[in-house]
């Protein structure tokens, strides 16, 4: 691994860039992947949530674009508009830290096209970043030139290249050259993701860090048992318990998003529900005021958890555990950026407890048991809930002791 960004042969403007925003030293995706971008190889690249995956394509990126000629070099592919947006504000915070002068837009669908139509024709952005659909759209109204596109990267790739989404993506890649450059990134790639990614690409170099999909080890993982309709009071209490500085809480329903939002609004918690009701405008508002404190904690669906890339995030709540397994990797990956350490937290039932067994398995970490207790959080103290407790947690003692449950 390289000790640091000049190891790599970057334009020292890019380095200088970087330093100021405190980044000297590139993570293992970067310094695995930088160089064989540059390099025009096509890459298939996984790494933890919070990794550096993005500088890790970027920074290649504004290494090779010709600043000058006015013409789009580059593609982004996001699954959701708040990672779309957010691709972009680092793009322009690098290019004016850098002092490199790459341009770029965000395409993304429900604004009105007219208007980026005109930005296009304005701007001349040499990186374009957005949802496949609306890109599709403009390329095919031949107000994006898909011949001048030198590199395509599709981040989160394992959305992007799912059965129900992968033509469009592939629809838009069968319009640039042949010579292309293609790289995808995601924190977890999936055997059938894989395989659908060699097919679009010219003897990819796969960057993988472990067998299985890898979570942040700066992560802290934890369970709370309780019955279904005392989620909410479980949380409740949690919150008090842990006073968390910032903090995601993840329910399944939108419904569900609202009302519990409502109830902790009640509670002088300041939250804000994420559903897909929402304009874009109130949701960029929320994310800007998330960010910058005004906002404690966002209430959401995993819509959210693809991407959204704010610091400080100390705790991820799941009032309901994600409908499918490595959703949870990508949840519990929004705290501990960077450097940062971070807990994740699941309220769940016993009936439950065989999926958290399978996170165990999975990804190879481990759960502990808490409960909140004279408004503090501490350890399940499982000889002594045993002897103490009512029935019913003994018999979930008696089913996942601590011997059992961790090996």
């Amino acid at each position: 691994m390289n000790n640091s960004f000049s190891d790599l042969n970057l334009n020292s403007n890019i380095v200088e860039g970087l330093k100021k925003q405190g980044i000297t030293v590139p993570t293992a995706i970067q310094s695995s992947s930088i160089i064989p971008a540059i390099e025009n190889k096509d890459i298939i690249g996984e790494a933890f949530t919070g990794s550096g995956k993005t500088l890790a394509y970027l920074i290649p990126l504004f290494h090779k674009i010709d600043t000058t000629k006015r013409e789009m070099q580059g593609i982004i592919l996001a699954p959701t508009h708040e990672l779309a947006i957010q691709i972009e504000d680092q793009i322009k915070l690098l290019a004016q830290n850098s002092d490199v002068p790459v341009t770029s837009l965000s395409i993304i669908g429900d604004v009105n096209i007219n208007n980026q139509i005109k930005k296009l024709k304005d701007i001349k952005p040499h990186i374009i970043v957005g949802s496949t659909g609306r890109i599709l759209d403009l390329i095919q109204k031949k107000k994006i030139t898909a011949h001048t596109i030198k590199t395509i990267v599709i981040d989160e790739a394992d959305n992007l290249l799912d059965p129900k989404r992968a033509l469009v993506t592939k629809n838009i890649i069968k319009t640039t050259m042949r010579d292309r450059q293609l790289m995808i990134f995601s924190a977890s790639i999936k055997a059938e993701t894989l395989e659908t990614a060699k097919t679009l690409m010219k003897e990819p170099l796969i960057i993988k860090g472990e067998d299985k999909p890898q979570i942040n080890p700066n992560i802290e993982h934890m369970f709370i048992v309780c019955e279904r309709r005392d989620k909410f009071e479980t949380l409740r209490k949690l919150l008090v318990a842990v006073k968390p500085e910032k903090a995601i809480i993840f329910v399944n329903d939108n419904d569900d998003i609202e009302l519990t939002t409502v109830k902790l609004n009640y509670h002088s918690k300041d939250c804000f529900a994420m559903t897909g009701k929402i304009s874009k405008e109130d949701r960029k508002l929320a994310i800007e005021s998330f960010k910058n404190g005004k906002i404690k904690i966002l209430v959401s669906s995993d819509v959210t958890a693809r991407g959204l890339d704010v610091e400080g995030i100390t705790h991820v709540f799941h009032l309901d555990l994600p409908l499918k397994l490595n959703e949870y990797l990508h949840r519990a990956g929004r705290t501990a950026r960077g450097d940062a350490h971070g807990t994740s937290i699941c309220v769940t039932t016993i009936k439950q407890l065989s999926i958290i067994k399978k996170y165990e398995r999975e990804f190879n970490v481990e759960f502990k048991q808490k409960k909140v207790f004279g408004g503090i959080l501490e350890d399940y103290n499982y000889s002594l809930e045993v002897k103490n407790d009512n029935s019913e947690n003994k018999s979930y003692n008696n089913k996942f002791n601590k011997s059992k449950f961790h090996k």
